[in-house]
């Protein structure tokens, strides 16, 4: 099976973006941040999805510098802001350009068929002793939506999560991924590497990332046999309710520079 699962080309994804924006905006921010972006810098956002963040790069590198952002589907990201927007298969095409300062993509590697082919084009878009940050979650390390599995509403939630990440296995989707980032930018050349990681546990935002992915994926959860409609009725009411505590997977940072020449 192949196909990304959470298509940009769907209602939901927009209320997903937003989601994935209030609850880890604040974290990859500060670390772009740590990382020197600032005035004049020369920025690619890979796999932009929705415009927080390029937006965010644009406005801290000013009009001296550059922010271009690309992604398979571009209709989330705005013509008119203050960056470049690339349709871009970052698997197969060359980068948008060289010398690069900073490289960031976020939730993308892992849905990603020639991970390895994409990695390396990150790398060789950046000038020597420019940055990539990658962040990546790592579903493996914690694989339940409610980690207190207090009663049927929060077991519900954590089988149909178990099944979403069998879809995505099927897909190819490596659910451990994130832990190899930091051995995976060493093995790229990068060097000064660095990793952290960002764990949500409760919290509206969460309920709604919750609630958007489910809707993008019900009918091939049960086209699949994994879920009946009438589970993921259940559980959206629940998530309606207001009485669960979601968690999202861990989100793995990872960090590294180019060597001088």
């Amino acid at each position: 099976m192949s196909g990304y699962l959470l298509d940009n080309a769907q209602a939901e994804a927009g209320d997903r973006f937003g989601a994935l924006a209030e609850l880890f905006d604040p974290s990859t921010f500060r670390h772009l941040a740590a990382l020197g972006v600032g005035p004049g810098s020369r920025c690619w956002e890979a796999g932009a999805g929705g415009s927080t963040v390029p937006s965010w790069l644009a406005e801290r590198v000013g009009p001296e510098g550059h922010v271009v952002a690309t992604d398979l589907d571009v209709r989330w990201l705005p013509a008119d802001a203050g960056f470049e927007v690339l349709c871009h298969d970052i698997g197969a095409e060359e980068p948008p350009g060289t010398g690069f300062d900073l490289v960031h993509a976020r939730l993308l590697l892992v849905h990603v068929p020639r991970r390895a082919e994409a990695l390396a084009a990150m790398v060789s878009s950046l000038r020597p002793g420019g940055r990539l940050l990658l962040e990546e979650a790592d579903p493996a390390l914690q694989p339940l939506a409610c980690p207190d599995e207090s009663g049927p509403p929060q077991r519900l939630a954590n089988k149909l999560k178990h099944d979403f990440r069998t879809l995505m296995a099927e897909r190819g989707v490596d659910l451990a991924y994130g832990r190899t980032l930091p051995r995976l930018l060493r093995s790229a050349g990068l060097v000064d590497v660095g990793a952290s990681a960002y764990f949500p546990v409760a919290g509206p935002a969460g309920a709604r990332l919750e609630r958007a992915t489910v809707l993008q994926i019900r009918d091939r959860l049960v086209d699949a046999g994994l879920a009946s409609a009438a589970e993921i009725d259940e559980h959206l009411a629940n998530l309606d309710a207001g009485g669960l505590d979601v968690a999202t997977s861990p989100m793995v940072s990872a960090w590294g520079r180019k060597p001088e020449a």
